[in-house]
């Protein structure tokens, strides 16, 4: 399968959006009220909120394709876009979403690749995410990786308080 990584463009918003909510959905229903999730996904993956992530220059969408067809996406911010205030040596991961049809290929390795040589390139000492207590696999996943946990913040889920973990890895060579 031929594997392609391109940034995503304002051009792309609806297939952004579409696979937000798309593998939100698939992710997270099965432990949120529909009403929560709703409520999140409104707020979160409209195109308004969406094209302002686009737009904000500290913040950068990947699309990853499986031949022709988009798998999923990473997206990166740095300095004031980040989610905390984790200062200019920080790369934070806000979001690897792979599609349900796609998970177990190797897109998420992919993507985290991307990430740790995106990191590099720039010269960060850490990398850094939040990743919600109930997500075992991610949690896990990132593990693997060397991702340790260093805190957690919350998270609201609609009107549901949530705790993510924040778990870190520092930037080699």
């Amino acid at each position: 399968m031929n594997t392609t990584i391109r940034t995503c463009t304002m051009d792309d918003l609806s297939l952004l959006q579409a696979i937000s909510i798309e593998t939100f959905n698939d992710t997270f229903k099965h432990q949120n009220t529909p009403e929560n999730m709703t409520a999140y996904m409104n707020r979160a993956f409209n195109r308004d909120q969406l094209a302002r992530e686009l737009a904000q220059a500290h913040s950068t969408f990947y699309f990853v394709y499986a031949g022709e067809e988009a798998a999923g996406y990473l997206k990166v911010n740095r300095e004031e876009a980040q989610s905390e205030n984790t200062g200019p040596a920080s790369l934070e991961i806000e979001r690897i979403y792979v599609r349900t049809g796609f998970q177990g290929l190797g897109f998420g390795k992919t993507l985290i690749q991307l990430a740790i040589d995106i990191a590099k390139e720039e010269k960060k000492e850490k990398l850094w995410l939040g990743v919600w207590e109930k997500n075992k696999r991610a949690i896990a996943f990132y593990q693997k990786w060397g991702f340790a946990q260093t805190g957690a913040h919350s998270f609201y889920m609609g009107e549901e308080e949530q705790r993510d973990y924040i778990l870190e890895k520092p930037v080699e060579g």
